[in-house]
């Protein structure tokens, strides 16, 4: 198979022109959230050069810059269009921006000091592939994913499908894939969508009526779920989360579990 053959055509024609003239004010406004999670979880670290794979638009790549979050910042994305926005934002630590084929990233092994994979993997054929090669170029990685998975969740098959997500996680699943993968987990971060992002999704991108009964419908809805966030244990956290982000590193086990699958029957 060559390397051109590996994203199939279908989702590969869904993304060229994804990124042209739609959506950018809602992408902008969730990257922000995305953003801070990955600055929050690197905390003090040192991270000098950063690549972002499916950097989409370039919306969290934007607020990285802002926050001086690394020296020098690197891009990859599927889609023309969205490397066509992310070379026009002048985002001024941006030092390469290049379309890629999904899987095949072009830098060498142990370039970055962290590579950001931000509500991405939901999207990906084969998720593994692709995280191998993510852990073949960087020592520190950063990965977000929404939780969509909940009882009956294909019912709403169309739905998801409508916006590429192709794959289901939970915390505890993600964790499991990652670990199985070759990466220890050294923080993690649970979030729920702020209201501002749900009223913006409401109000605007479904067009429903912005009266105080919805707008304070939500205002609640969130704060319910802060409560019980904050009085249940990780459990409950885990069942409320709208999304789930992990800072990761190459595991120190990775011999031991390269052994036990050996050993697999």
């Amino acid at each position: 198979m060559h390397k051109e053959e590996i994203v199939s055509t279908v989702l590969k024609e869904a993304y060229d022109n994804f990124y042209v003239g739609k959506d950018e004010q809602w992408r902008l406004l969730s990257a922000r959230y995305k953003a801070q999670n990955i600055k929050e979880l690197c905390g003090d670290l040192k991270v000098k050069k950063i690549l972002e794979v499916g950097a989409g638009d370039g919306s969290i790549l934007k607020y990285l810059d802002e926050f001086q979050f690394a020296g020098e910042i690197h891009a990859l994305e599927i889609s023309s269009s969205g490397v066509e926005q992310i070379a026009n934002r002048n985002i001024e630590t941006l030092k390469s921006v290049q379309i890629f084929d999904g899987y095949h990233i072009p830098f060498e092994d142990n370039e970055f000091d962290l590579v950001v994979l931000s509500h991405v993997l939901e999207h990906v054929e084969f998720e593994r592939m692709l995280l191998r090669e993510m852990k073949r170029v960087s020592k520190l990685f950063v990965i977000e994913v929404p939780i969509d998975y909940r009882y009956g969740v294909d019912r709403r098959m169309k739905h998801f499908l409508s916006y590429g997500h192709i794959n289901m996680y939970t915390p505890s699943s993600l964790r499991f894939l990652l670990q199985t993968e070759g990466f220890d987990i050294l923080d993690d971060k649970i979030s729920v969508i702020e209201p501002e992002v749900t009223k913006f999704n409401t109000f605007v991108n479904q067009g429903k009526d912005r009266n105080f009964f919805n707008m304070f419908k939500i205002d609640v809805e969130f704060w319910i779920k802060k409560i019980l966030i904050k009085l249940g244990g990780k459990k409950t956290h885990e069942k409320i989360a709208s999304a789930y982000t992990v800072l990761l590193q190459k595991s120190t086990n990775s011999k031991i579990l390269a052994s036990a699958l050996s050993d697999t029957p």
